[in-house]
């Protein structure tokens, strides 16, 4: 992607101009995400594509599935790369929509696919798509909108915080009807993260808060199997064949790892002992097979995208491009985020949610949209540098 970038950009403004240069060390370290990604989901999915009838016990199964999603998203992020940020804030509102209709098919029966008792995708012929991975970079855009539009307003909590604050209540009702309790998470806290970096009150951001952690708390305790999770998070060895085993085997990964890991390949856990090892458990793999020290490179790299992201929203705020720089820190705000709450299910600092690695694990949906964000993160750089040198965006 870093290359096929630069080839775009050179031919919008001749090659070997100084215009051209956008930042590569975030496109690199993406790409490195990535491809890093791409490896370890395909040792992780080995013994479960060989077992399963589904894949026609096709070892590399998971790992052409992959490939070919990766090849569509970066295609894709090339596409969006030439697509002015202006062009993106016009469109939000319609964006956002679009994922809240999508949102809604999901739940109709014989339309929406049903898994293992959610019903989180649709089918769309040549694969399923998962909407709340679309409503994710959606909410994004269309809360840097609001913001941007609102904020002569957003200090006044009718006018300017209630409005935002219904239509989220409709997105979070839709997802924990699938239900998608994690997605809801990362799509609210990214929302409201977006609103108080835009200058929302302190005072009404502290009572949004509270809010927000006494519903979480609410929901929990409503829930029976969300309190088996917090049972199981918080002792996962009382009950280690029960709603202990999934976070039981993933600590089991990160022990036997230690400094440098048992070897690629040479997984223990991931024979049909971790569940979900190619998804939800990607890094419990990464530290078995790669020990702490694969694990420290994983949150580096994580760890540069999220501050190139701030720092490239900072750029954009200091030129006064207000929407371009919320989206960009948005961006930032839920990669990292979602990275977060993944590595602490892994690690088990956190109760169990269904949330994927971003960049990383298995699934069309989720890696074509994290590519795009990226993408677009990549293109408000490059009109930052363009507007720093005098030239149009």
């Amino acid at each position: 992607m870093a290359e096929a970038l630069a080839g775009v950009a050179d031919l919008r403004t001749g090659r070997g101009a100084p215009d051209a240069e956008y930042d590569r060390s975030l496109a690199w370290a993406a790409l490195l995400l990535a491809a890093t990604g791409l490896v370890m989901v395909y040792s992780a999915s080995i013994s479960t594509a060989e077992a399963s009838r589904f894949t026609g016990q096709n070892a590399a199964f998971y790992l052409v599935r992959h490939g070919i999603f990766l090849a569509l998203a970066l295609a894709a992020a090339v596409a969006v790369f030439l697509v002015p940020v202006r062009h993106w804030q016009k469109g939000a509102p319609w964006l956002f929509a679009g994922g809240v209709v999508l949102l809604v098919l999901v739940l109709i029966p014989g339309i929406g696919r049903e898994v293992n008792g959610a019903r989180r995708w649709l089918n769309v012929g040549i694969g399923t798509l998962q909407p709340s991975e679309l409503v994710k970079l959606a909410v994004v855009l269309y809360a840097a909108d609001y913001t941007v539009r609102k904020h002569a307003v957003l200090k006044n909590f009718r006018r300017g915080l209630l409005p935002m604050l219904a239509v989220m209540l409709g997105v979070a009702w839709l997802l924990l009807r699938e239900p998608d309790f994690g997605a809801l998470v990362v799509i609210t806290v990214t929302a409201f993260g977006i609103l108080f970096l835009g200058g929302m009150s302190l005072r009404h951001f502290g009572a949004l808060v509270g809010m927000l952690a006494a519903g979480f708390i609410a929901l929990v305790l409503s829930s029976p199997y969300r309190m088996q999770r917090i049972f199981g998070f918080m002792d996962p060895w009382a009950d280690p064949w029960g709603k202990g085993y999934q976070l039981s085997h993933a600590l089991i990964a990160f022990g036997r790892g230690e400094w440098f890991g048992v070897g690629l390949g040479a997984s223990v856990e991931k024979l049909h002992y971790l569940p979900e090892a190619h998804t939800d458990f990607l890094l419990a793999v990464i530290a078995e097979e790669l020990g702490l020290a694969g694990v420290t490179a994983v949150v580096l790299l994580f760890t540069w995208v999220v501050l190139r992201a701030f720092a490239i929203g900072r750029q954009a705020a200091l030129r006064e491009r207000h929407f371009a720089a919320l989206a960009a820190q948005g961006i930032g705000l839920w990669i990292g985020f979602q990275a977060l709450i993944n590595m602490g299910v892994n690690m088990g600092l956190l109760p169990t949610k269904g949330l994927t690695l971003p960049l990383m694990s298995f699934g069309g949906t989720g890696l074509l949209i994290n590519c795009v964000a990226i993408a677009i993160l990549i293109r408000i750089d490059w009109e930052n540098r363009q507007l720093m040198r005098g030239l149009p965006a």
